[in-house]
């Protein structure tokens, strides 16, 4: 290893087998390349590409919630760039372990809630399964649609110091890490995009493309699929996962209020109707899923839905129950188990286990307790795992009473050395400890398992605990195509695809709110900008503050800058900022990158101005134009479906209740408003050039309101959102006949008004403005009513019968 070379600070760890270097400290030949490119590389591109991958997970919203972590939901996922890279021939090892404990995993869970035969014969004590909080009583004689009780498992791997993979456990209810895989390799190809080719480095993709196909294979030929991915909501630790999967894998994301059940079928509460649905990709617990059977006091699941299940009618993955074998001392059972039920022997070993439950284990625990780590057997016991080497006397004494006193409860491992891979650090690479966590799917031809997978490490160079949880970060893992392997194509097909009708109700009426909230933002954005231009001695500062205060941008006790910066208003400009982004992340399974990187960039930049309490109109450029590229999103961004439709309906909306309540609140006063006045109207609706191009003479009450109100060219006015209003209407109730139409009258009552009649002085032209504010305010009641009726009628469902839409 050259001395100049940027791994030359590295240091292996004795103890631990080492990903990167051999036993005599040179690079390992499947490493080489990455450390020749880097070597070859200057320190400011490397800086670079590590600044790249932290850039790129900020803006597209990678997240990973740790519990009672202050940044929350919001707390960015940690990627270290440098991949992990694993050879073919090792990684044909791993595969086909995977894929036979999976089929072994699939066996037990069909024995443990059919015939039970190896309670029967003794093999498994009923302790480790009736105990388990997991195994589901209602479930016993399930028979899952397809016959499979694993659609997808996932095993955790550490590699001991001798080199040997052992599995450390099993994820088989909801195992949650794919999509981060796959995001973490997208980002590290755009940090090393030609390595990954020149590499040969296996894609991803065709597990997804399998995983896609099994959702939707045991679908009727003649029925239209509808699959779905089932998500506890936007606070779950994983949520960015769950939109990522879905949008993917091109499916719905739900959560269980989107569901429900009719007679034996569960159907999906649609935009246009009830919506039969075929497949769900859960990420919710098992006991969760089903509060009429299972968990009353659970309302993130779909009552029925287990009844749903016994009668064959949707594909679970994976079926409810399956959670009984997320349990550690299922691993010193599962050897014997696979020879009595496959007559096989394992090719990955589970490491060392000892269920406490058995004296002889029990004895052996207590007599080796420096050696091994006690954990919990079942997951809703409060017992963090308890290193024996690191108790004294008193401790070890606690513990052996603890295990005496209820020894079915705990079990033993080996402690294990993970082994070591290299991590970027602050004083250049470093070692830190590492499992992956592999991923395989059920396929007609057995379980096909990704190429790679999510590899975890340690928080520091210390721990020996790798957990995401306990601040660990995750890395690529690159399989090496081996010389004869057939180029894999990187898409995610399927032999059939999804109606674009299938829409959420949820899904929409975000989508709705988040047109709202965009435009609602956007108005008071301009109207503190056009207040602020103002001086303060001009007409129109008065009605601008009260305007201001109606509107909620102006705080009670504070001026108008320090307003733009109140978090604590809940009428305010931030308040709506995150209402905003609160209906994106509700709707982000239906939002390209790049729109959620533009939403995620406004707030941003909104924050980065209340910490620095920058200047306030600088502050409010930045927010408009930031605000004007979500509309060029909204427009050329998005699939043109209904759900789209309903989010320009939105904006068209607020639109009109913003301008028409703001000029009804002017008009409503007897004297006739200021040139200044019409001026800052103008400046609000962002209409000032189009103005000076058509008029040479001062703005004058008439022409202002024509511009304003009646101009069906003016993108900005009531008379442009009326007439887009009409034509999205049209096409959302398509000839429905009881669809009311008071909006429309509203909007043809502003036509009948002489606007010249609005620019005197005397009794007569203030009775006019008045009468005429009078239609504006009715007009901005009629488009909060029709707002009230889309939402009863699409969103609530509360209005008229929910029809069932044909497949």
């Amino acid at each position: 290893m050259p001395s100049a070379s940027l791994i030359a600070p590295y240091t292996p760890d004795a103890t631990r087998y080492d990903e990167l270097l051999n036993s005599d400290g040179s690079v390992r030949a499947h490493w080489r390349p990455l450390i020749e490119r880097l070597d070859a590389s200057t320190p400011d591109a490397l800086r670079r590409g590590v600044e790249l991958a932290r850039r790129l997970i900020v803006e597209n919203g990678v997240t990973y919630n740790v519990y009672a972590d202050p940044q929350g939901r919001d707390r960015p996922w940690q990627l270290d760039t440098l991949p992990l890279i694993l050879p073919a021939e090792e990684w044909q090892v791993i595969a086909a372990g995977v894929a036979q404990r999976a089929r072994l995993l699939d066996s037990l869970l069909a024995d443990l809630y059919g015939p039970q035969r190896l309670l029967a014969e003794g093999i498994v004590p009923p302790e480790i399964v009736f105990g388990h909080p997991n195994f589901l009583w209602p479930c016993r004689g399930l028979n899952p649609a397809g016959g499979r009780w694993l659609q997808v498992y996932a095993a955790d791997l550490a590699r001991a110091p001798n080199g040997q993979w052992w599995i450390l456990g099993d994820r088989t209810q909801t195992p949650s890490g794919p999509g981060y895989a796959l995001e973490n390799r997208r980002i590290v190809s755009r940090v090393f995009p030609q390595l990954i080719d020149d590499l040969r480095v296996r894609s991803a993709s065709p597990f997804f493309a399998a995983l896609r196909e099994q959702m939707l294979s045991q679908v009727e030929d003649d029925e239209s699929p509808l699959a779905v991915v089932l998500t506890p909501g936007p606070f779950n630790e994983t949520y960015f996962e769950h939109a990522y999967l879905a949008r993917q894998l091109g499916f719905a994301l739900v959560e269980g209020a989107d569901l429900t059940v009719r007679g034996d079928t569960l159907y999906l509460k649609t935009f246009a109707g009830l919506r039969r649905v075929h497949a769900v990709l859960r990420r919710l617990d098992d006991d969760f899923c089903d509060p009429a059977e299972l968990r009353s006091d659970s309302a993130l699941g779909v009552p029925g839905l287990l009844q749903v299940v016994r009668k064959g009618r949707v594909v679970l993955a994976n079926p409810l129950g399956s959670g009984v074998l997320e349990s550690a001392s299922w691993l010193g059972f599962l050897p014997p188990i696979a020879d009595w039920l496959n007559s096989e022997s394992l090719a990955l070993p589970s490491v060392a286990t000892w269920w406490c439950g058995e004296r002889p284990a029990l004895e052996h625990v207590i007599t080796n307790l420096e050696k091994l780590v006690i954990k919990p057997v079942f997951p809703n016991q409060k017992f963090e795992p308890v290193f024996g080497s690191s108790l004294d006397r008193k401790a070890k004494a606690a513990v052996v009473e603890r295990l005496r006193a209820r020894p079915y409860a705990y079990v033993a491992q080996e402690r294990v050395s993970l082994s070591q891979s290299p991590v970027w650090g602050a004083s250049g690479v470093t070692g830190r400890a590492l499992a992956i966590r592999v991923y395989a799917v059920a396929t007609p031809n057995g379980f096909q398992v990704m190429p790679g997978g999510l590899a975890r490490i340690a928080g520091d160079s210390a721990a020996d605990v790798v957990s995401n949880q306990r601040g660990g970060g995750s890395k690529d893992v690159w399989v090496i195509a081996a010389d004869d392997a057939a180029e894999e194509i990187d898409t995610v097909a399927g032999r059939r695809r999804q109606r674009s009708e299938d829409l959420p109700s949820r899904l929409v009426e975000n989508l709705f709110w988040m047109g709202r909230y965009a435009i609602r933002c956007d108005d008071k954005a301009r109207l503190a900008r056009a207040t602020l231009a103002l001086d303060t001695r001009s007409d129109a500062w008065k009605h601008a503050m009260n305007s201001c205060a109606q509107f909620g941008v102006l705080a009670e006790k504070l001026d108008l800058p320090a307003s733009l910066f109140d978090v604590g208003n809940a009428n305010g400009l931030a308040a709506d900022l995150r209402r905003l982004e609160w209906s994106a992340t509700q709707a982000r399974s239906r939002l390209s990158a790049e729109h959620w990187r533009a939403i995620g960039v406004l707030q941003r930049q909104y924050h980065e101005s209340v910490s620095s309490r920058s200047d306030a109109r600088e502050a409010l450029d930045r927010l408009v134009l930031s605000l004007s590229g979500l509309a060029g999103f909204a427009l050329d961004d998005m699939t043109q479906d209904d759900g789209w439709r309903m989010l320009l309906l939105g904006r068209r909306l607020e639109r009109v209740q913003f301008l028409a309540t703001l000029l009804g609140m002017r008009l409503s006063v007897a004297t006739a408003p200021s040139r200044s006045e019409l001026e800052w109207w103008l400046d609000i609706v962002g209409s000032t050039v189009a103005y000076r191009t058509r008029n040479l003479d001062r703005p004058r009450v008439a022409p202002v309101l024509h511009l304003l109100i009646r101009d069906v060219q003016n993108p900005r006015g009531i008379g442009f959102q009326c007439e887009k209003i009409r034509f999205i209407l049209e096409q959302l109730r398509a000839g429905d006949a009881t669809f009311d139409d008071s909006f429309e009258r509203a909007a043809a009552d502003l036509d009948e008004t002489d606007f010249g009649v609005l620019e005197g002085v005397g009794y007569t032209a203030a009775g006019a403005r008045q009468a005429f504010a009078q239609r504006l305010i009715a007009l901005a009641d009629a488009a909060t009513q029709l707002s009230d009726r889309l939402s009863m009628r699409h969103f609530s469902h509360t209005e008229g019968d929910l029809q069932v839409v044909a497949a």
